[in-house]
């Protein structure tokens, strides 16, 4: 614990070791942000130039003085990252990114009073980041600065405090699109948490509301999150149980109107269901699963009431903990953990199934992609 401290205090304002000279831009090109389980001698934080039209690639530049970047958000200017140290003494990261020669620098970073932060997102006027504590049970809010900086925590959530003392997991913290709410996975006690987002001369960004919590089927293991792009429908991929649960979504409120499976594995036990992205059109949804199928199962969206049908499934390489699709819908890129690969799949617009491009990014341990325009 105390080593991982001290190595954190050293980081502060740290540059990355990378070429500083430009990369040349066009409007097929667009940046891929990598970020990898590391002890902070391997690459963290990587780099890349990727063709969205062509599915190839370029390194570009890297981070090594990070542990556990194990989830990444950008900020809507695309001038920052940031970024989880997944460790039992949890921390959040920033960085400035330079789009000129696609290189990143180390702001600062702050603890979050949780053990093992998972998730990180940023509400759309930059001005707050969130953290889910999967060890920690909590729910950690951070103001941001202008400049990219992080402020201290100004708020902690322990959702720990239950009568049956069974322990929880915040897996997941998503906005709602108007941003009126954010909405928490519990993996541990099955439940995705309602809060209101306070917005105007209120001490604490975020307030429960108690009377919106979801409750999935026992054993779902609620991961992670996906709003459909009309706003109406909101799928939740579940670990334990590897089932999709389909929500319509008003005003706050979820109702759950359909379970699928994701993993169909005969006889899996405790199933290893990780993420869940549409296309942007919305017409197709994929699931990753891990453990004994590695893979990504594949559904048609009923465009009237959001459900889904399961269409087909893509095995991948090991462990798919996280995947991405190209803005332009054109790709798949899949982060396999223990392959160390990042595949490179097309996607078929007519019939959202995949195909191997047999393009792969080798890189350690990839855990979480994310997209920068250039």
């Amino acid at each position: 614990m105390k080593n991982i401290v001290l190595f954190l205090c050293t980081l502060i304002l740290k540059a990355c070791s990378s070429p500083q000279t430009p990369v040349n831009k066009n409007n097929e090109s667009i940046y891929l942000i990598v970020g990898s389980y590391s002890d902070g001698t391997a690459s963290g934080l990587s780099v890349y130039d990727f063709n969205t039209q062509t599915g190839d690639f370029d390194y570009i530049s890297d981070v090594k003085d990070i542990i556990n970047p194990s989830y990444l958000e950008v900020s809507p200017n695309e001038q920052f990252i940031y970024s989880v140290s997944e460790t039992t003494n949890g921390a959040v990261n920033s960085f400035s990114f330079d789009k000129l020669t696609g290189t990143l620098s180390r702001i600062n970073y702050q603890f979050t009073e949780g053990a093992d932060p998972c998730y990180i997102t940023i509400n759309k006027e930059a001005s707050f980041i969130v953290t889910a504590n999967y060890n920690g049970g909590n729910i950690s809010v951070f103001p941001l600065h202008k400049d990219g900086c992080i402020k201290p925590l100004s708020q902690n959530i322990n959702m720990n405090q239950h009568p049956e003392n069974i322990q929880s997991h915040i897996h997941t913290v998503v906005f709602s699109p108007d941003e009126q709410f954010l909405f928490a996975t519990d993996l541990g006690r099955d439940e995705i948490y309602t809060f209101d987002v306070q917005k105007l001369n209120r001490e604490d960004f975020l307030y429960r509301n108690s009377r919106h919590t979801t409750y999935l089927k026992s054993g779902s293991g609620p991961r992670h999150l996906a709003f459909h792009p009309n706003g109406y429908f909101l799928y939740c991929i579940n670990e334990l149980s590897g089932t999709i649960a389909v929500m319509n979504y008003e005003g706050g409120i979820l109702s759950v109107i359909q379970y699928i499976e994701s993993d169909t594995t005969p006889g899996c036990g405790n199933k290893g269901s990780a993420d869940i992205h549409l296309t942007p059109d919305g017409n197709y949804l994929y699931s990753s699963n891990r453990l004994k199928t590695d893979g990504i199962a594949i559904f048609s969206v009923n465009p009237e009431d959001g459900t889904l049908t399961r269409i087909g499934y893509q095995e991948t390489g090991v462990h798919p903990r996280n995947f991405i699709i190209a803005p332009n819908g054109k790709f798949l890129l899949c982060a396999n953990r223990d392959s160390n690969t990042i595949q490179i799949f097309e996607i078929n617009p007519k019939t959202g199934l995949l195909n191997n491009t047999s393009k792969e990014i080798e890189v350690d341990k990839p855990v979480c992609l994310k997209w920068i325009n250039r």
